[in-house]
């Protein structure tokens, strides 16, 4: 197939505006006289409200509305922007009588100035009767534990396990076999467990909402977030409202990265701005984003594997232990995901995963970037490190040996879905093998490992292989509208969420490849749930995927309409006619121009708009492949370990925009490198965090970033538009276990908790000398 759009690097359809500091994100367009709305928050982890008095703060001059749990309806709902019924449980309010973490919200207010805001939150009286508070998984697990949940309204709306009154969030335990047969089959068994912590995914935008009142008295909401249509449904039920009093606009989105598939401001200012009759707008500040928005799940993950002498995996066993804080906004499904974005990457015998997520009154976790797969990725890939290291063969040669091809399965595909049983799937392309070849070279793999050096600074190389998905199967569905102008140009109208990934540009390929125009004639529209079709949104890697078929279903539609116009004028039948150059060709080179044509449709003969709406919904889940090389240098009397050269070999199909297509591989690594040595909550006694703020909860500058070396390896995927697959998230799955596998390569001490802070390493250095 030759293709003129698809697989080049056009220019961004939003570039040039976002590069001029256009009007384009939340806060830069917001009505006149909006007022300004503040959340006064908990002082305590666990807590009953005995009393709430807002009315000196109602009665402030310039304050508009105050509100406190008496003065909203009292719904339980979910945050976690997901398809409905959502698989998470229904266990949060706008505003409740009790706190679970230091943070949680207890009143509201909008007034004229930020200045006024503070001021009414300082009038507002609360008291208190502190509770005990649950800071650990096994406290939360703990005979006679206190109940973090014990509201009579919380409830899974799904048919799965959930024990609230045991904190119990999320349970699964399944299994492909005997597999204690199946482990106990290998010549050897290996049982380890790794610790993964707490990170924040740090957009550069925090979570901001503006909402009004329009002409009709319809709630307008305009809000930086992955999911306007979940946002919507979440919203209306959060407020009693039906949907259609609704109205969601998302603009430019400045980062996500999983915390704005959280539904979090939305409520809040929807229930201001009914109370004041005035515009709100709600924008955390850096604080409030670091602590009080979302968080990973910190996990504890346990796997126990047999091998035999040869390498072969006889079975693996996976249990995790996740926290979900305060509320179970996606402790299910991240959970789960641990085991169905890793256990299908080896072959091996049998399979089993069993895991339980928690209530603690710690920070609430989310949808994070990785999304389950990075936290399982670590305790894996450390793990095929382990089982190398005692059969003394090369750990590359090891996962070149064992990892998945293209015509193969694993029970674990079935086994575990999203809230409910997994598809099962072939797996129809694989450039993994590719990858491990093409990045072994690019990091000098036996050149450089094993070879420490003199002195006190050692160098190490270490790898890891990755796995992830594209979109939720049988769950996920978007759409897309195109129409033609009389010009020849296009509108495009998607749900789809461009969180500055691009996916406006990609889509636009998509649909100008289909038509054969230039991205140029695209005008593309996103995500207003009044104006453009339904779209799950952006999260579960599924954008490129789905709402990239979309796009392409679409355009086809609207593709032989413009061919029945031409046939007409060019005399020929419409199945003969291709689009190319921006013009319908047909036999013997006669052609037409789509502007003609457009002009013909709409002012001429049988006028009519040409122009359609189609849909798609993932029926497999089609996994992106990686292998990460990584090459450190640790100082073994300061305990730093710097990142000196990073390889990241990635299969994501044909990428549609190869550029956009680095950038997410290596916004994904940075982030990767970040939570594997500096990015960590600092907590003291009664669970609060005492570094949220740039200064000391510290992401990597430009200046911390290694040598970077991103390998696209070309496959093509038979399900997704044009061989498609996804990227978005897999890259961050391997900068924690390729770093732990090259500090061991460098100083010989297997880390299996995150992250590899200078106390680590010197700690762990201490420990090897005594031995």
């Amino acid at each position: 197939m030759s293709l003129k759009v698809v697989g080049t690097s056009v220019r961004k359809v939003d570039g040039l505006a976002l590069a001029a500091g256009g009007p384009l994100f939340v806060a830069d367009e917001i009505p006149r006289h909006t007022l300004v709305g503040r959340a006064l928050r908990s002082p305590h982890a666990h807590a009953e409200i005995v009393s709430i008095d807002v009315s000196a703060a109602r009665a402030l001059p310039g304050v508009y509305a105050a509100l406190s749990h008496h003065d909203v309806p009292r719904v339980a709902i979910t945050t976690a922007g997901q398809g409905a019924p959502e698989p998470s449980p229904y266990d949060t309010f706008i505003l409740d009588k009790k706190v679970r973490y230091v943070g949680d919200p207890v009143a509201l207010v909008a007034a004229e100035t930020a200045e006024i805001a503070a001021a009414a939150l300082k009038l507002i009286k609360v008291e208190y009767r502190p509770l005990p508070a649950i800071l650990s998984i096994d406290a939360a697990l703990a005979e006679g534990a206190p109940v973090i949940h014990d509201e009579p309204e919380a409830e899974m709306p799904i048919p799965v396990h959930y024990e609230p009154e045991k904190n119990i969030c999320a349970f699964v335990d399944v299994a492909s076999g005997d597999i204690e047969a199946a482990i106990n089959a290998g010549d050897h068994v290996i049982d380890g467990t790794y610790e993964v912590h707490y990170a924040q995914h740090a957009p550069i935008e925090p979570h901001t909402c503006a909402g009004w009142l329009d002409q009709y008295g319809r709630l307008v909401l305009r809000t930086s977030t992955q999911v306007p249509f979940h946002a919507r449904r979440i919203t209306a039920r959060a407020l009693g409202l039906n949907v259609r009093q609704i109205r969601v606009i998302k603009p430019r989105v400045g980062g996500g990265f999983g915390t704005k598939q959280e539904v979090l401001l939305e409520p809040w200012v929807g229930a201001l701005v009914l109370a004041a009759k005035r515009p709100v707008m709600i924008e955390l500040d850096r604080e409030e984003e670091l602590v009080f928005s979302r968080t990973r799940h910190p996990q504890r993950v346990r796997m126990r594997t047999g091998y035999l002498a040869d390498g072969a995996l006889t079975g693996t066993y996976m249990e995790v232990h996740s926290n979900t804080g305060a509320y179970g906004s996606h402790g299910l499904t991240v959970m789960t995901n641990c085991g169905s974005k890793t256990l299908p990457l080896y072959r091996r015998g049998e399979v089993a995963f069993r895991g339980t997520t928690v209530y603690t009154n710690m920070p609430v976790a989310g949808a994070y970037r990785g999304y389950g797969g990075t936290q399982a990725s670590f305790a894996q890939e450390c793990q095929m490190d382990e089982i190398a290291q005692h059969l003394g063969v090369d750990p590359l040669a090891l996962r070149q040996k064992l990892h998945i091809r293209q015509g193969e399965g694993s029970p674990a595909f079935a086994m575990l879905g999203e809230g409910k049983e997994g598809v099962e799937q072939i797996v129809q392309s694989c450039g993994l093998a590719e990858c491990l070849k093409q990045g072994a070279e690019a990091i000098d793999w036996y050149g450089k490992r094993g070879k420490p050096g003199d002195g006190p600074i050692k160098r190490g190389i270490g790898m890891a292989a990755l796995m992830q998905g594209s979109s939720i199967p049988e769950i996920d569905m978007a759409s897309v509208t195109l129409k033609m102008n009389e010009d020849g140009s296009f509108n495009l109208m998607a749900g789809a969420t461009d969180l500055g990934t691009g996916s406006d540009t990609v889509l636009a390929q998509i649909a100008a490849e289909v038509l054969g125009v230039s991205v140029n004639e695209m005008i593309v529209h996103s995500s207003d749930t009044d104006l453009t079709p339904f779209d799950v949104g952006a999260y579960a890697s599924s954008t490129t995927y789905l709402s990239g078929e979309a796009a392409r279903r679409c355009a086809l539609k609207v593709a032989a309409q413009i061919a029945e116009v031409a046939a007409v004028e060019l005399g020929c039948d419409a199945k003969a006619i291709h689009l190319e150059g921006g013009y319908a060709v047909g036999p013997e080179g006669r052609q037409i121009s789509l502007a003609r044509v457009g002009a013909i449709s709409l002012y001429e003969r049988n006028q009519h708009q040409i122009g359609a709406t189609d849909s798609a919904i993932s029926h497999s889940s089609p996994p992106p492949f990686a292998a990460h090389f990584v090459e450190v240098e640790v100082d073994t009397e300061t305990g730093l370990v710097k990142v000196k050269k990073y390889v990241a070999a990635v299969d994501c199909g044909r990428a549609i925009h190869p550029a956009l297509a680095e950038g997410q591989v290596e916004g994904s690594v940075a982030n990767g490198i970040g939570y594997a040595l500096t990015e960590r909550f600092i907590f003291n006694e009664w669970g609060k965090v005492q570094n949220g703020n740039f200064g000391d909860y510290r992401i990597p500058s430009a200046e911390d970033m290694p040598e970077l070396v991103t390998i696209l390896v070309p496959t093509v995927e038979p399900t997704g538009p044009y061989g498609a697959k996804s990227v978005s998230e897999i890259n961050i799955n391997g900068a924690c276990p390729a770093i732990a596998n090259a500090i061991y390569d460098a100083i010989g001490v297997r880390l299996r908790q995150t992250p590899f802070t200078p106390e680590v390493i010197l700690d762990a250095l201490d420990a090897k000398a005594r031995g």
